[in-house]
Parts: C-alpha cells; structure tokens; sequence
C-alpha cells in the first residue's frame, strides 16, 4: 500500500510536471547551439552580421516556418539572472533580480508565445536607436501592478542606459519547470549581439529529422563554426534536470511497487490456500450438513477480505505518513490525494479478490465424503 501510494503520487507529479504551463508551444521546434570564431566576429558589426546570415540560411531550408536566436532556450537551469533597477521607481532598490534574453526578432512568434500588450521586436530595433525591452507578466505584475508598464525604462544601469520597455509577453518558462516564474527581460540581439547562441527552429516536418540539415547550413555560412547540443524542444525539455529527477523517482518507486504487489499477490494466494487446506475437513463436514458450494465460496473470501481490509487499512495511515514525508518531491500534488489513494485501494482489493478467488474455489469444490475419509 505504502509503495503503491508512493508510486502513484511521484506518477501523478511528474505528469502534472510535462503539462505544466510553459508558455510555448514546444512540438515542431528544433534547437541549436552555434558558436563563431571569437578573432573572426570580434565586433558588434560582424556579429550582427553573423546572425543574419545565420537566420537567412535557415530559412531557406524546406518546411521551416520561421526562425529564432536567443543566448539561452526556455526550460533551462535558471541561470543568466542579471539585476535590474527601475528609472521611474528608485524607491525599489538595486537588488531586483531578472531572467536576462538576447533574443532575435522572431524569437516569440517561433515559440508561439502570446504577446500581451504593446510590440514585438522589429529589425530597426538596432544598435543605432533607443534601447528596448520585452517583459514577462510576471515582472509588469511584480514592478508595475495596477499601471502600465509601457513606456517605462529599466536597466542595470538605468540612469546612464535607460531601457524602454516596449512590450509584454506571457509568462514563459525560462528556469526548470518545477520552479515558480522568474521575472524576465528580453533585449533584441541587434542591440545584444553575440558570437554564441542557440537558434531555434520551427518545422512543419519531423524536427529530429532537420537537425541534420540545420547543421550543415550553419556550416554554409562559416566552416569554422562549431555547432553542437542539437536537439528538439520537446526532447530538451523531457530531459531536463527537474522532469529527470521525478520521472526517475515515479520509475524506481514504481518498479518496488510493482514487485511489492506481485508478492503481496502470491502471498495472500499462498496464506488462504494454506488456510483452506488445513480446513479441508471442516469445510467437508460443513458441506455434508447441507452448506452449499456457493456459502463455502463466500466463507474463504470472506477470510481472504479481512485480511486484505486490515492491511489497506494499516497501509492507509502509513501511506498518508509517507507521502507527508516526500513533500518536498511532489509537483501539484497534494501527499493525500484522494485519486491516488482510492486507484491504489482500488488495485489492492482487485488484487486480492483474485489471489484468493482459486482457493476459494478449490474450497467450493471439495468432495464432503473425501474430506472426512482424508482425516
């Protein structure tokens, strides 16, 4: 029972993990990371110009819909945090820390995430005109609750580099899933530019499939780039640091469990057969008093049911135990969860209705003059 419940909430976890809401859509999407010559793109220029001709090979390739650059993909490790300060808010101090992105101009519409209010990137957003910036909702909610966040300037060094805030975008996970929604700032990378980045693909074709031919068309560009950690979206994701940790978890707890329940089987079947065998006369003389089959049938269940009952029961306060002690594993899951204990409680008595179902009818079957003459 406890290895059951305990299976169960760490399965119901991790589901609850992969269909979190990430803000993106992550099917059709490959990804990644390209690295140029530090000496050959030593310049803001050249790297600019790098990225273009990056994204302009990228979109000659078949199938692809559109594509995007960013310093780092969605459903990471939490790290690239900067902290910001706020020009028209200096009484919130200069220790707010942010998700930091350098993404391209069709980094949202590539990720199909939802642009909430005012503009998305657009290529004049350069290194010739006034900063800009694209915040999650979580940060408007958090800096700028019950006012309009547009128009308004950020930075880490806000009173020397203003930043305009241009646009809000939904919340998209950029930490691991299991964590709450950092505040995050996007910056175009024509204003950002870097030699390093991953770019990312959407495909109306198999994205496995095109990580060949992305490769080979970055290379198209300059021979001397490497490229390397290629993969899908959704694979990125699956194989994550948090949604490893708690499918592992659900599989090694599962697979105790499913032994657990394969020798509480056999051992049940085996403790009311052994019952039912020492009990072969009276069952005989019950028979021969007039008892019917169907009655002997019902009494070995019966037995079998007081057992399994007491050990569901027992189970029942262990389990709730147990998942109050692995907590701090579960992901939208409560340790008590009603659906979990009444699937498990559900198998149990299943399973115990069938291990004793062939002793009871083996008891239901007893010849009354053989029982007597084996005494």
């Amino acid at each position: 029972m406890v290895l059951l419940v305990g299976a169960g909430l760490l399965g119901k976890s991790f589901y609850r993990l992969m269909h979190v809401n990430m803000g993106l859509q992550p099917q059709n999407l490959a990804a990644v990371r390209v690295s140029g010559s530090a000496t050959r793109y030593s310049t803001d220029a050249a790297k600019v110009n790098f990225e273009h001709q990056v994204i302009e090979k990228l979109q000659g390739l078949r199938g692809v819909s559109s594509v995007a650059l960013s310093s780092d993909l969605p459903v990471g490790d939490g790290d690239g945090l900067s902290t910001i300060a706020f020009k028209e808010k200096p009484s919130l101090g200069d220790h707010n820390e942010v998700n930091d992105r350098e993404v391209s101009t069709a980094y949202f519409a590539a990720l199909q995430a939802q642009m909430l209010r005012g503009r998305g990137f657009a290529e004049s957003d350069d290194a010739g005109r006034p900063r800009v910036a694209i915040i999650n909702e979580t940060l408007a909610k958090r800096y700028f609750p019950n006012e309009n966040p547009l128009g308004q300037h950020i930075g880490s060094d806000v009173a020397k580099n203003p930043i305009e805030i241009i646009g809000v975008v939904d919340d998209i996970r950029e930490g691991p899933l299991e964590t709450s929604t950092l505040p995050a700032m996007y910056l175009p990378s024509n204003q950002n530019p870097d030699k390093t980045f991953y770019a990312i693909v959407r495909t109306s074709q198999a994205p496995q499939s095109l990580l060949p031919q992305i490769d080979a068309a970055i290379h198209q560009v300059d021979a001397g780039i490497a490229t390397y950690n290629g993969m899908t979206m959704s694979d990125h994701i699956h194989d994550s640091q948090s949604a490893y940790f708690h499918r592992s978890s659900a599989w090694l707890v599962g697979s105790f469990a499913a032994m657990a329940l394969l020798l509480g089987v056999v051992g049940l079947y085996g403790v009311i057969a052994y019952s039912v065998s020492q009990r072969t006369r009276e069952i005989g003389v019950r028979m021969a008093l007039g008892a019917h089959r169907d009655s002997i049938h019902r009494m070995v269940l019966r037995e079998a049911g007081r057992l399994a009952i007491t050990g569901i029961a027992i189970g029942l306060v262990f389990s709730v135990g147990a998942g109050s002690l692995m907590r701090g594993l579960l992901f939208g899951v409560r340790s008590w969860d009603a659906s979990v204990l009444c699937t498990v409680v559900g198998v149990l008595a299943t399973a115990a209705l069938l291990a004793s179902y062939l002793p009871a009818r083996r008891a239901a079957s007893v010849n009354p003059m053989d029982a007597l003459r084996a005494e």
